[in-house]
């Protein structure tokens, strides 16, 4: 019993917060113990290293002096007096080292010892490598190693040098054992340190969960409670902390619950309203299938009222057959779907609806209902149908000047080239043509620019009867062939104007090629300047061709539109000329018109403002 008691503590909030406290304190202690320690350790030792550094370089200034005199002398065979001194020099200066200083001549013999105990190796050879290089003139010469009898020891070994002749060394080696004694002083200090900090964290540990667990297990008593369907008791609350607001929000709850008990219904009321006014239909059954719910975006669409629907079976309602209505529920995907038309009698219009299929299951009954999701993509299906014309527009705009210079070229193949006059009139109108097409397939992609008002009309001062004699120029070759006569009338003392010469042409070239596409071989285009108003041009491009009937010219201007669908493209045109036009004039403020009758011919008349002022578009 203890021992389930035991484990059950262990498995409480209080004994996980106690833990958690205790790892903290001892993690932290841990990452403070092996900075400090680290740190601690590295300053001993550069401090070590430094002091016996400097100690051994000031000895080497000391003993200079000596073993250059001792050098001298040795040549005349008198080491004695110089010999003394050095002892005596070393023994009082680094009499209260801890470390032992060994004096060694230019052939590694030590002259002198700082200890008594080792005084009968002075006249031996030092061979130590340290000693080797220091006598080669190598300064910096140190080693740690842990001698026999386990004493970390650390060797410096500096030249005494005079000049670049190198007359001896000091040899150094300090224990090290006194410094690893105090780092293991600390380190005990450190280790009590933290399990006194353990020992208190767990006292507190214990006291501060106390005072969060026991809340929460009277909000737990209470909660068994809510769930047992008594609602009269409530959580005492003992402070404003967060426990206290658990506490009070718990008791808020309670009242809250009573009150959605109370509501559910009204929630549901509230379900079905939403349901009703979706912007998508909405239709749902019962498990056979019929009618149970429809809202009223699903009957706008089916034309339908509630009162004649609900009760009916669901493929009935849809117009669809059962077979296929079990086909789709047959089917794999999770959600099947298909695509209905319904036809508006009131706007003559056809809508193109997705209708998406659910099944939800019922595990107890076995049985399934449907829920149908109608949506209206009438506006979708228009756009993928603007897309495709599109493509095609952009092959109808770019087939004019692709066919002037291919009749330009072919000319010249025939043997125009051999005339230096008109075939240099002939490349050069190839070479306009090309250079139009660029222009013209960049006006087509840059449409959405216009219609964005982020373009801007670039205005030149332009010649008005120059520009309609170069649009005739351009389509010389199409209607010498389709044998179609064409008149450019410009009004007399006609000004100059400013626009912008590119876009314009633009205008008339669709226009013109409009105008000879519809017109049969033999008849006549009339291409009309004139000044109505003053500071106003009108221009007007006239056929006697095929004509557009009457119930299409409130539509003519409209992006994609073509009078008769059935047409060849060849002959019927896209309609995106002429609102690529309308575009244009508009964004030199001025304005295009259509006037047309079927079988007499069509004019197209726009008119443009003097100004001098660019246009934002």
């Amino acid at each position: 019993m203890k021992g389930l008691r035991f484990f059950q503590f262990f498995q409480s909030i209080q004994a996980k917060i106690i833990i958690i406290y205790v790892l903290l304190i001892l993690i932290a202690m841990q990452l403070i113990g092996v900075y400090f320690v680290r740190t601690l350790e590295s300053y001993f030792k550069n401090d070590f290293i430094e002091s016996h550094n400097s100690q051994a370089q000031l000895l080497t200034q000391f003993v200079e002096p000596y073993l250059s005199v001792s050098s001298e002398e040795s040549k005349q065979g008198d080491t004695r007096k110089t010999f003394a001194d050095l002892n005596d020099v070393v023994n009082k200066l680094f009499a209260n080292s801890s470390a032992e200083i060994q004096v060694i001549d230019a052939n590694g013999f030590v002259l002198s010892t700082s200890m008594a105990s080792h005084q009968s190796i002075v006249g031996q050879k030092n061979t130590q490598t340290e000693v080797n290089r220091a006598l080669q003139g190598i300064k910096d010469n140190q080693r740690m190693f842990t001698d026999l009898d386990g004493i970390r020891k650390m060797i410096i070994v500096k030249p005494v040098a005079s000049g670049v002749k190198v007359n001896g060394a000091v040899y150094i080696i300090a224990s090290m054992e006194e410094l690893y004694n105090t780092m293991n002083r600390i380190n005990q200090f450190l280790i009590t340190g933290t399990l006194i900090a353990l020992g208190l964290t767990m006292v507190l540990g214990v006291v501060l969960s106390a005072t969060i667990t026991g809340p929460i297990k009277a909000i737990t008593r209470q909660a068994t409670a809510v769930a047992e369907g008594r609602f009269n008791d409530k959580v005492p609350v003992l402070g404003k902390d967060e426990i206290g607001q658990l506490g009070q929000t718990f008791n808020f709850m309670m009242e809250r619950l009573k009150e959605a008990l109370s509501l559910n219904e009204e929630e549901k009321e509230k379900l079905a309203s939403i349901l009703t006014n979706m912007n998508d239909g909405l239709i749902a059954t019962d498990d056979d299938g019929k009618v149970i719910v429809i809202n009223r975006r699903a009957k706008q669409i089916l034309q339908v009222n509630e009162d004649t629907t609900l009760g009916k079976p669901l493929p009935e309602v849809l117009g669809i057959s059962k077979e296929t209505m079990n086909e789709l529920q047959a089917g794999e995907s999770s959600s099947p779907s298909m695509m209905l038309q319904f036809y508006h009698d009131a706007d003559e219009e056809q809508l193109s609806v997705r209708v998406s299929f659910t099944t939800v299951y019922s595990k107890e009954k076995g049985s399934a209902s449907t829920i149908v999701v109608l949506q209206d993509v009438t506006n979708q299906e228009k756009l993928e149908e603007s897309r495709k014309e599109f493509v095609a527009n952009v092959s109808h705009e770019l087939r004019t000047p692709l066919t002037t210079i291919k009749s330009y070229l072919e000319a010249l193949e025939d043997g125009a080239l051999e005339e230096p006059q008109l075939a240099g009139k002939f490349v050069n109108v190839t070479r306009n043509e090309t250079e139009r097409m660029i222009r013209l397939v960049t006006d087509l992609l840059q449409l959405s620019r216009l219609d964005s008002n982020q373009a801007i009309i670039s205005r030149e001062v332009t010649d008005v009867a120059e520009m309609l004699d170069e649009v005739a120029d351009r389509f010389s070759f199409q209607l010498e062939h389709r044998q179609i006569a064409i008149a450019i009338e410009v009004e007399p003392d006609m000004e100059e104007i400013m626009l912008d010469r590119d876009r314009i042409d633009q205008v008339l070239d669709n226009l013109v090629s409009n105008a000879i596409k519809y017109t049969p071989d033999g008849g006549s285009i009339a291409i009309r300047a004139r000044c109505p108003e003053p500071k106003w041009l009108e221009v007007s491009v006239q056929d006697n061709g095929i004509g557009i009937p009457k119930k299409d010219l409130n539509r003519i201007f409209e992006r994609f539109y073509r009078v008769d669908k059935a047409r060849s493209r060849s002959m019927g045109g896209t309609g995106l000329g002429l609102s690529i036009a309308r575009e244009i004039v508009r964004a030199h403020g001025g304005t295009i018109a259509l006037e047309s009758e079927w079988g007499q011919g069509t004019k197209v008349t726009f008119t443009l403002p003097y100004t001098l002022e660019e246009v934002a578009l």
